[in-house]
C-alpha cells in the first residue's frame, strides 16, 4: 500500500478509519436550499461505494434519504456528517443547511471542516441567499471548489451560471472541466481542443504562483509544465485564493470521481488548517495546539443531539491528540466569557458556563441513521461520542489533568422573540428539562424567564427555526406548549406633581393598625431614579417609621400605579403624618406609604415609558430608501447611514420594542433575505397616549 493507503483503510462500502492527520479531509457541503447538497452528497457516497446508488439502503441504512418527518427535518435543518474513502484519504462530509435560519448549525460545519464544497443550482444560478452563504465562508477564510448542479433539469445553464458567479464572487471562480455531453473534459489536459478557455485557466492559475516570472514565460509561448500548473492549482485552492469550477451531474454520476479526485489533492489536510484560539478555563491564553495525534487532547463539540431513548449523542471534531472510548475528559463550556452576559452572569441565554470531567461512551463514525463504531479517534478526524451527559454544542473536550477551552465559533443573533407557556400541568412538568436540552443542541436559541413580565420567551432565528424549536419540544421531549402575546416590559412614570394622603387605620379588637403620611410625588428627567425625602417636622412621623414608608412606597413602584408596570424616575417628598403609640408598626406604615403612591397617582398624569432599541440594518444599496421608509412606519428615527462596501450601506435608528417584535421577518420578506440587523437596547421614552391607553387599567 502506498502511505495514504496504509493510514486511512476500508473496503468498498464500509466506513473508513484515519490514524493521521494527512489522510483525512474535512469538507462541508454548503448551498442554498434546494441547489442539491444532499442529493450531491449521496452521489458522492454511490461513487465511493458507501452506497449502491442514491438515497439507497446499505446494510439497512438510508444515508441521507431518511424516511420519517424527524429525520426529514433534520435533513434540511441540521449539519450531517457521511464519511467515505478515496483514493487512500478518508473524507469526511459535513451536509449543512441552507436556510437562513440555520446559519448556526452552518458556521458549526465551517468550524468542523478545513474546506467547502460550494453547490449552486444550474437551474437557479446566484441569488442572495447564495451571496450571504459565500460571505460566510469568506469570513472564515475557508477554501472553497464550487459545483454547478441540477444539469438535468430543463432549466440548466452551466455556462450561464458560471458568468453570474464570476459576477458576483470574482474572476478567479474558473471552470477547470468542461462539460461535453456525459463526458468532461480537463481544462488542463494535453488536449488543445478548448484553447480559450484553457489559456484563460492557465492564466488564472499562474497568477497565484510563487513563480513571478511564469506569466512571462507562458504569454512569451512557453508550454507551462503540467505539473507545474497542478502543484500552482492546489496550493491556490488551499490558501482560499482560487475557486475552481466543477459540473456535477447526480442523475448518471458525471463529475462525481473527478470531483473526489480535487478533493483528495486539491483540498487541505487538517495539517494546514489554523486552529481555533486555545484558552485555560480561567481565561487564560493556553498554549499553541497542532493537529497531533500524540499531542494533548483537545476537542470541540459541533453538534449535540439528544433522544429520549438514545440519550445525548456529541459530533466531535478534534483538532489535537486522541479520544480513546471509555476515557475520562474534561468538559468546558464558557459562552459568558467570550460573549458577555445578557443577564446571569453564569449564562449566556439559557447556556450556562460549567466545567467537569465526565467519562465518554462509545465512539462511532456516523452515517445516516447508524452509528459504525471505532477504537480510536485521532486529530483531524470527526467523530461522535455517547453519554457526554452536560457537553453542550461549542464545549471543549480536553485533558482532565490540564483542561483548556477552544473559543467558540461566532454564533448569529437570534432576533425573533416568542412567548410561551405550558399546554398543560403536565406539560409543566416536562418544560424546563425540554429547554435544558435544546439549550445545549442549539447555541443560536435564547431562552429568556422574564422576570418582570413573567414569560418565557424563545429568542429564535426566525419561523423556521421557531417552529422547529417548538416541535422538539412537544414529539421529542414531551412538553407540549403554546404561543402566547409577547409582553413588552414598559414602565410607568408621574406625568405631573401630586400630593396625597395615605391612611391606614384598621381596628379589630387588640391591638390595631394605625399610619398616616402625606407625600408629595414630583417626575425626575429621564433615568432620575428614585429619591425619598424626609421632610417631616415635630415628630408627626416617629424617626423609625419613616424607612417603613419609604419601604412601603418601593414595593407599589415595583407593582405599578396604572397598568402593572414599574414606576421610575420620580421624587416623593413626606411632608407629614400621624402616628399612635400602640396601634402604629412598621408594616402599617409601609401599607401607608405603598396607598399614599397610589393615590397621588389618582390626581396625577401618570405616563408609560416604552423600551427603545438602537438598530443597525445592513441592506444593499438599491434598498435603502425602503428600509428609511419602513422604520419610519415602525415610529423609529433614522440615525444616518453609512457605506460599509460591496454595494451594501448600514443604516442607523432607533425604534420603539413594541414595533420590532416581528422584525426580522419582515426584513427578511421586503428585502428577499439581501438584508439583516443588529439590535441594542437604548433607554425608555414616553409612549404616545393612543397606544398607551390599551396597556392602563
Amino acid at each position: 500500500m502506498s502511505g495514504k493507503q496504509a493510514s486511512a483503510q476500508a473496503g468498498k462500502g464500509d466506513v473508513p478509519v484515519a490514524d493521521r492527520a494527512d489522510a483525512i479531509r474535512n469538507v462541508a457541503v454548503v448551498g442554498p436550499a434546494g441547489s442539491g447538497k444532499t442529493t450531491l452528497v449521496e452521489t458522492l457516497l454511490v461513487s465511493a461505494g458507501v452506497l449502491s446508488r442514491a438515497g439507497s439502503v446499505v446494510e439497512g441504512t438510508t444515508v441521507c434519504d431518511f424516511d420519517d418527518a424527524e429525520q426529514r427535518q433534520q435533513r434540511s435543518t441540521g449539519l450531517a456528517l457521511a464519511p467515505l474513502m478515496h483514493d487512500g484519504v478518508k473524507i469526511n462530509l459535513l451536509d449543512t443547511p441552507g436556510y437562513a435560519d440555520f446559519v448556526g448549525e452552518l458556521r458549526a460545519g465551517l468550524r468542523a471542516a478545513d474546506c467547502a464544497l460550494f453547490v449552486i443550482a444550474a437551474n437557479e444560478g446566484v441569488d442572495e441567499p447564495t451571496r450571504s452563504l459565500w460571505r460566510e465562508c469568506a469570513e472564515v477564510g475557508m477554501p472553497r471548489v464550487v459545483v454547478i448542479s441540477k444539469l438535468d433539469h430543463a432549466r440548466a445553464d452551466y455556462d450561464g451560471v458560471v458568468l453570474q458567479a464570476q459576477a458576483a464572487f470574482g474572476d478567479k471562480v474558473v471552470p477547470v472541466y468542461l462539460r461535453e455531453g456525459d463526458q468532461l473534459v480537463g481544462l488542463l489536459s494535453d488536449d488543445h481542443a478548448h484553447d480559450t478557455q484553457r489559456g484563460a485557466l492557465i492564466e488564472a492559475v499562474i497568477e497565484e504562483s510563487e513563480d513571478e516570472t511564469l506569466m512571462e514565460r507562458f504569454l512569451g509561448g512557453e508550454d507551462v509544465d503540467k505539473a507545474l500548473l497542478l502543484e500552482d492549482l492546489e496550493r491556490a485552492v488551499a490558501q482560499g485564493s482560487f475557486h475552481p469550477v466543477l459540473p456535477v451531474d447526480s442523475s448518471n454520476g458525471v463529475g462525481a470521481t473527478e470531483l473526489l479526485d480535487l478533493i483528495v489533492s486539491g483540498f487541505p489536510s487538517p495539517l494546514e488548517h489554523t486552529t481555533p484560539e486555545v484558552f485555560t478555563p480561567e481565561g487564560k491564553s493556553g498554549p499553541a495546539i497542532s493537529c497531533d495525534a500524540d499531542g494533548p487532547l483537545v476537542a470541540e463539540v459541533v453538534k449535540t443531539t439528544s433522544d429520549p431513548y438514545v440519550g445525548r449523542v456529541s459530533l466531535v471534531r478534534v483538532f489535537s491528540g486522541t479520544i480513546l472510548p471509555d476515557a475520562t475528559v474534561h468538559v468546558s463550556g464558557h459562552f459568558s466569557s467570550f460573549f458577555g452576559t445578557p443577564g446571569d452572569a453564569a449564562s449566556v441565554g439559557g447556556h450556562e458556563d460549567h466545567d467537569e470531567d465526565e467519562r465518554i461512551g462509545s465512539l462511532s463514525m456516523p452515517l445516516g441513521k447508524t452509528q459504525r463504531t471505532c477504537d480510536k479517534v485521532v486529530a483531524g478526524d470527526i467523530c461522535a461520542i455517547g453519554r457526554l451527559t452536560r457537553a453542550e454544542t461549542g464545549d471543549t473536550l480536553s485533558d482532565k489533568e490540564s483542561p483548556l477551552v477552544l473559543k467558540p465559533w461566532s454564533m448569529p443573533e437570534p432576533l425573533l422573540p416568542l412567548a410561551i407557556e405550558a399546554r398543560a400541568k403536565a406539560d409543566e412538568d416536562k418544560l424546563g428539562q425540554g429547554l435544558q436540552r435544546l439549550a445545549a443542541e442549539d447555541p443560536t436559541l435564547r431562552i429568556e424567564h422574564n422576570a418582570e413580565t413573567h414569560q418565557i420567551v424563545l429568542w429564535c432565528m426566525g419561523e423556521a427555526h421557531a417552529d422547529v424549536v417548538l416541535d422538539r419540544l412537544e414529539h421529542r421531549h414531551g412538553a407540549g406548549v403554546d404561543q402566547v402575546e409577547l409582553r413588552v416590559p414598559l414602565r410607568e412614570t408621574f406625568g405631573s406633581s401630586a400630593t396625597a394622603k395615605g391612611r391606614h387605620v384598621k381596628q379589630s379588637g387588640g391591638h390595631g393598625q394605625y399610619a398616616v403620611c402625606d407625600i408629595t410625588v414630583e417626575p425626575l428627567p429621564e433615568g432620575g431614579g428614585f429619591e425619598f425625602v424626609d421632610k417631616v417636622v415635630g415628630g408627626a412621623v416617629p424617626r423609625q417609621f419613616i424607612p417603613s414608608v419609604e419601604k412601603g412606597v418601593r414595593a407599589q413602584m415595583e407593582k405599578g400605579v396604572a397598568a402593572g408596570y414599574p414606576v421610575v424616575d420620580i421624587k416623593v417628598t413626606l411632608t407629614d403624618g400621624k402616628a399612635h403609640s400602640v396601634d402604629s408598626s412598621d408594616m402599617a406604615f409601609q401599607t401607608a406609604g405603598a396607598l399614599a403612591l397610589r393615590e397621588a397617582a389618582a390626581s396625577a398624569k401618570v405616563s408609560m415609558l416604552e423600551p427603545v432599541d438602537e438598530i443597525g440594518v445592513l441592506v444593499p444599496d438599491d434598498l435603502v430608501g425602503t428600509v428609511m421608509s419602513d422604520l419610519s412606519g415602525r415610529r423609529g428615527r433614522v440615525l444616518g447611514s453609512e457605506p460599509v462596501g460591496g454595494d451594501r450601506t448600514l443604516v442607523r435608528a432607533e425604534v420603539p420594542q413594541t414595533e420590532i417584535i416581528r422584525y426580522s421577518i419582515d426584513l427578511r420578506a421586503f428585502s428577499h433575505g439581501a438584508a439583516s440587523f443588529t439590535r441594542s437596547f437604548a433607554r425608555y421614552e414616553p409612549m404616545p397616549d393612543h397606544l398607551a391607553a390599551k396597556y392602563r387599567d
